[in-house]
Protein backbone atom coordinates (compact mmCIF):
# COMPACT_ATOMS: atom_id res chain seq x y z
CA UNK A 1 0.00 0.00 0.00
CA UNK A 2 1.60 3.45 -0.84
CA UNK A 3 0.22 4.99 2.04
CA UNK A 4 1.61 8.04 3.97
CA UNK A 5 0.86 10.66 6.31
CA UNK A 6 2.58 14.52 6.16
CA UNK A 7 2.10 17.63 7.95
CA UNK A 8 3.69 20.70 7.78
CA UNK A 9 3.33 23.72 9.93
CA UNK A 10 3.56 27.16 9.61
CA UNK A 11 2.58 30.25 10.86
CA UNK A 12 -0.17 30.44 8.78
CA UNK A 13 -1.87 27.16 8.76
CA UNK A 14 -1.34 23.74 10.42
CA UNK A 15 -2.07 21.08 7.68
CA UNK A 16 -2.27 16.91 8.16
CA UNK A 17 -2.67 15.20 4.93
CA UNK A 18 -3.34 11.47 4.72
CA UNK A 19 -3.22 9.77 1.20
CA UNK A 20 -3.55 6.13 -0.03
CA UNK A 21 -2.76 5.86 -3.60
CA UNK A 22 -4.62 2.26 -3.57
CA UNK A 23 -7.91 3.15 -2.23
CA UNK A 24 -11.03 3.28 -2.96
CA UNK A 25 -11.97 6.66 -3.10
CA UNK A 26 -12.67 7.59 0.43
CA UNK A 27 -12.25 11.22 1.54
CA UNK A 28 -12.11 13.19 4.53
CA UNK A 29 -11.89 16.86 4.73
CA UNK A 30 -11.89 19.52 7.20
CA UNK A 31 -10.39 22.60 5.69
CA UNK A 32 -12.97 25.39 6.57
CA UNK A 33 -13.33 25.65 2.74
CA UNK A 34 -16.55 23.81 1.48
CA UNK A 35 -16.17 24.16 -2.05
CA UNK A 36 -12.31 23.30 -2.26
CA UNK A 37 -13.31 20.09 0.04
CA UNK A 38 -15.89 19.16 -3.02
CA UNK A 39 -13.11 19.89 -5.47
CA UNK A 40 -10.72 17.59 -3.49
CA UNK A 41 -13.50 14.74 -3.08
CA UNK A 42 -14.08 14.68 -7.12
CA UNK A 43 -9.62 13.85 -7.08
CA UNK A 44 -10.42 11.01 -4.26
CA UNK A 45 -13.31 9.46 -5.83
CA UNK A 46 -12.27 9.69 -9.30
CA UNK A 47 -8.24 9.00 -9.07
CA UNK A 48 -10.01 6.09 -6.18
CA UNK A 49 -7.33 7.29 -4.11
CA UNK A 50 -8.38 7.86 0.28
CA UNK A 51 -7.30 11.50 0.98
CA UNK A 52 -7.69 12.48 4.54
CA UNK A 53 -7.20 16.52 4.78
CA UNK A 54 -7.22 18.48 8.11
CA UNK A 55 -6.08 22.05 8.02
CA UNK A 56 -6.44 25.11 9.79
CA UNK A 57 -5.69 28.34 8.57
CA UNK A 58 -6.31 31.70 9.05
CA UNK A 59 -9.42 31.90 6.95
CA UNK A 60 -10.02 35.40 9.05
CA UNK A 61 -8.02 36.90 6.26
CA UNK A 62 -8.90 34.63 3.58
CA UNK A 63 -8.68 31.27 2.13
CA UNK A 64 -5.82 31.70 0.48
CA UNK A 65 -3.15 30.53 2.28
CA UNK A 66 -5.06 27.30 3.40
CA UNK A 67 -5.48 26.31 0.29
CA UNK A 68 -2.16 27.04 -1.26
CA UNK A 69 -0.81 25.12 1.66
CA UNK A 70 -2.86 22.06 0.82
CA UNK A 71 -1.40 22.24 -2.31
CA UNK A 72 1.81 22.40 -1.22
CA UNK A 73 1.50 19.22 1.24
CA UNK A 74 -0.76 17.28 -1.08
CA UNK A 75 2.19 17.28 -3.51
CA UNK A 76 4.61 16.56 -0.75
CA UNK A 77 2.34 13.57 0.07
CA UNK A 78 1.71 12.48 -2.83
CA UNK A 79 5.79 12.28 -4.45
CA UNK A 80 6.34 10.60 -1.05
CA UNK A 81 3.74 7.98 -1.85
CA UNK A 82 4.48 7.43 -5.79
CA UNK A 83 8.27 7.29 -4.49
CA UNK A 84 10.56 5.65 -6.59
CA UNK A 85 8.16 5.51 -9.38
CA UNK A 86 9.54 1.86 -10.73
CA UNK A 87 6.95 0.06 -13.07
CA UNK A 88 4.45 3.11 -13.25
CA UNK A 89 2.99 4.54 -16.12
CA UNK A 90 4.02 7.64 -15.49
CA UNK A 91 1.59 9.54 -18.16
CA UNK A 92 -1.65 10.04 -17.45
CA UNK A 93 -5.16 12.25 -19.37
CA UNK A 94 -8.36 12.29 -19.07
CA UNK A 95 -11.56 14.48 -20.44
CA UNK A 96 -14.41 15.06 -18.74
CA UNK A 97 -17.60 16.50 -19.64
CA UNK A 98 -20.53 18.21 -17.24
CA UNK A 99 -23.01 19.35 -19.30
CA UNK A 100 -22.22 21.97 -20.91
CA UNK A 101 -18.40 22.11 -19.88
CA UNK A 102 -15.30 19.92 -20.84
CA UNK A 103 -11.88 19.77 -19.52
CA UNK A 104 -8.48 17.98 -20.79
CA UNK A 105 -5.90 16.97 -17.55
CA UNK A 106 -2.85 15.45 -18.91
CA UNK A 107 0.00 15.04 -16.47
CA UNK A 108 3.70 13.56 -16.65
CA UNK A 109 5.35 12.46 -12.80
CA UNK A 110 8.12 13.69 -14.82
CA UNK A 111 10.56 14.75 -11.56
CA UNK A 112 9.90 18.49 -12.98
CA UNK A 113 7.48 20.79 -12.11
CA UNK A 114 5.72 22.62 -14.82
CA UNK A 115 2.63 24.11 -14.69
CA UNK A 116 0.52 24.74 -17.94
CA UNK A 117 -2.93 26.09 -16.64
CA UNK A 118 -5.53 27.71 -18.61
CA UNK A 119 -9.31 28.13 -17.21
CA UNK A 120 -11.58 31.31 -18.06
CA UNK A 121 -14.15 30.95 -15.47
CA UNK A 122 -17.27 32.53 -16.34
CA UNK A 123 -17.28 34.58 -12.87
CA UNK A 124 -14.87 35.02 -9.83
CA UNK A 125 -16.64 33.66 -7.19
CA UNK A 126 -18.39 30.07 -6.71
CA UNK A 127 -20.54 30.53 -4.10
CA UNK A 128 -17.99 32.19 -1.42
CA UNK A 129 -14.95 30.98 -3.37
CA UNK A 130 -12.18 32.65 -5.38
CA UNK A 131 -11.56 30.84 -8.32
CA UNK A 132 -8.54 32.75 -8.50
CA UNK A 133 -7.44 30.55 -5.84
CA UNK A 134 -7.51 27.31 -7.79
CA UNK A 135 -3.71 28.42 -9.65
CA UNK A 136 -2.36 28.91 -6.15
CA UNK A 137 -3.35 25.31 -5.18
CA UNK A 138 -2.38 23.47 -8.88
CA UNK A 139 1.10 25.65 -9.01
CA UNK A 140 1.62 24.38 -4.80
CA UNK A 141 0.97 21.20 -5.91
CA UNK A 142 3.22 20.53 -8.63
CA UNK A 143 6.00 22.20 -7.43
CA UNK A 144 6.27 19.82 -4.52
CA UNK A 145 5.10 16.68 -6.22
CA UNK A 146 7.34 17.54 -9.00
CA UNK A 147 5.49 16.94 -11.76
CA UNK A 148 4.24 18.30 -15.14
CA UNK A 149 0.76 19.30 -15.20
CA UNK A 150 -1.68 20.44 -18.37
CA UNK A 151 -5.09 21.49 -17.42
CA UNK A 152 -7.20 22.91 -20.15
CA UNK A 153 -11.40 23.74 -19.52
CA UNK A 154 -12.15 23.64 -23.31
CA UNK A 155 -15.37 25.03 -22.97
CA UNK A 156 -17.95 25.97 -19.89
CA UNK A 157 -20.48 28.43 -19.25
CA UNK A 158 -21.15 27.27 -15.42
CA UNK A 159 -18.04 28.22 -13.62
CA UNK A 160 -18.94 25.35 -10.86
CA UNK A 161 -19.22 23.53 -13.63
CA UNK A 162 -15.66 24.17 -15.34
CA UNK A 163 -13.62 23.82 -11.99
CA UNK A 164 -15.59 20.22 -11.17
CA UNK A 165 -14.42 18.74 -14.81
CA UNK A 166 -11.17 20.28 -13.99
CA UNK A 167 -10.75 18.06 -10.57
CA UNK A 168 -12.44 14.90 -11.96
CA UNK A 169 -9.74 15.00 -14.58
CA UNK A 170 -7.25 15.74 -12.44
CA UNK A 171 -8.15 12.66 -10.58
CA UNK A 172 -8.57 10.31 -13.50
CA UNK A 173 -5.13 11.74 -14.90
CA UNK A 174 -3.43 10.91 -11.71
CA UNK A 175 -4.80 7.55 -11.55
CA UNK A 176 -3.90 6.83 -14.90
CA UNK A 177 -0.23 8.08 -13.96
CA UNK A 178 0.39 5.77 -10.76
CA UNK A 179 -1.18 2.43 -12.10
CA UNK A 180 1.55 0.29 -12.02
CA UNK A 181 2.52 -1.13 -16.04
CA UNK A 182 2.70 -5.15 -15.55
CA UNK A 183 5.28 -4.92 -18.25
CA UNK A 184 7.25 -1.84 -16.93
CA UNK A 185 7.88 -4.41 -13.64
CA UNK A 186 10.72 -2.75 -11.68
CA UNK A 187 12.11 -0.34 -14.21
CA UNK A 188 11.84 3.62 -14.25
CA UNK A 189 9.76 4.43 -17.26
CA UNK A 190 12.62 6.51 -18.15
CA UNK A 191 15.50 6.40 -20.63
CA UNK A 192 17.76 8.72 -18.00
CA UNK A 193 16.90 5.65 -15.25
CA UNK A 194 15.53 8.27 -13.39
CA UNK A 195 12.68 10.45 -12.66
CA UNK A 196 14.07 12.54 -9.54
CA UNK A 197 14.77 15.96 -10.19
Amino acid sequence: MRQVTVTRNTLETQITITLNLDGTGVSKFDTGVPFFEHMLDQVARHGLFDIEIKAVGDLHIDAHHTVEDVGITFGQAFAKAVGDKKGIVRYGHSYVPLDEALSRVVVDLSGRPCLEYDCEYTRAMIGGFDVDLFGEFFRGFVNHAAISLHIDNLKGKNAHHQAETIFKALGRALRMAVEFDPRMAGITPSTKGTLVG
